[in-house]
């Protein structure tokens, strides 16, 4: 199996959808994943894969309330 190398290899060898129209369904729920996240990218990568809208309006929209590593200065 030949690996994809871009957008156009891609819609060459799997073709395209000009005509997507995404649909809501039971299964299309906000997350509170932060953007950039591996919780967030694995929603999107679910909600592409469903047929959803790749954004909720209730989706988390800031950091508020995480916390993170900090890393010192060299």
């Amino acid at each position: 199996m030949s690996k994809v190398r871009n957008v156009f290899e891609a819609i060459l060898k799997y073709g395209h959808d000009e005509e997507f129209v995404p649909h809501d369904s039971p299964e299309f729920v906000p997350t509170d994943a932060p953007a950039g996240s591996p919780e967030k990218i694995e929603v999107l990568r679910r909600r592409v894969e469903l047929g959803l809208p790749l954004w909720h309006k209730d989706d988390r929209k800031d950091y508020t309330g995480l916390t993170g590593a900090i890393r010192p200065r060299d």
